[in-house]
């Protein structure tokens, strides 16, 4: 626990936890808090302005990160005939209907990402209780619902990171690797902020991003300009 204690302290040096820090500087101080024997994920978090509570102050989506999220994705698609053909090209990982089902229920679950065609929606609902916890429920707003199982798929693999405000109004995404270079995860954080900003409900009244802060799997976290952030459009 002194370790810990000892590692945290030193990174805590590193910050200024009263200054709230520009995107470019956010970016370039939390890759020097990297102290982990694993490859840390940048973390960023936001405080929105918006109640939940109301489903037209709901805010969620998908968005796929030009230089990906650095994790290799396991992706399982619900589809039949042609579509799960096309899945399997796209490099599904698991396809299957009925029997994907039944795996599911077993708690046969050795995927990341569940897509599945509207068709077979019906099937799906049986284990709804089973993947809803979990967060692996296909949805039309995340692009997990659809026909084009293909691009769905290559999504998936290729830096999708989905995104739902809490009961707090807090959203957290992991926005890649600290071994990225700076400029991959700048272009990764400015997509996922506009992002969040065209899903800005119109129910939401005020400054929409309260707060903003970044972070890596083990570090503390620095504050960013949250007004910086608003203007990204």
């Amino acid at each position: 626990m002194a370790k810990k204690a000892k590692r945290v302290e030193e990174l805590l040096k590193k910050i200024d936890l009263q200054k709230l820090y520009s995107a470019t500087e956010g970016v370039a101080t939390v890759k020097t808090l990297a102290s982990a024997k694993f490859d840390e994920t940048v973390e960023i978090a936001l405080k929105l302005n918006v109640d939940p509570r109301h489903a037209d102050q709901m805010v969620r989506g998908s968005v796929v990160l030009p230089a990906g999220t650095g994790k290799s994705v396991r992706v399982a698609v619900i589809a039949k005939d042609i579509k799960a053909d096309e899945a399997r090209a796209a490099g599904a990982e698991i396809v299957g209907a009925e029997d994907l089902i039944e795996d599911i229920q077993a708690g046969k679950m050795d995927f990341d990402v569940l897509i599945a065609t509207p068709n077979l929606m019906g099937l799906v609902g049986k284990v709804g209780r089973t993947l809803g916890p979990k967060g692996l429920m296909p949805n039309p707003k995340t692009g997990t619902v659809t026909m084009d199982v293909a691009k769905a798929v290559e999504n998936a693999k290729g830096g999708q990171v989905n995104f739902r405000v809490d009961k707090q109004g807090n959203i957290h995404a992991g926005i890649g690797k600290v071994s990225f270079n700076e400029e991959q995860l700048m272009d990764n954080f400015f997509t996922f902020v506009r992002a969040i900003n065209k899903h800005k409900p119109s129910a939401a009244k005020g400054k929409y991003i309260k707060s903003a802060a970044l972070s890596l799997t083990m570090s503390p976290s620095l504050k960013l300009d949250p007004q910086e952030l608003i203007d990204l459009k």
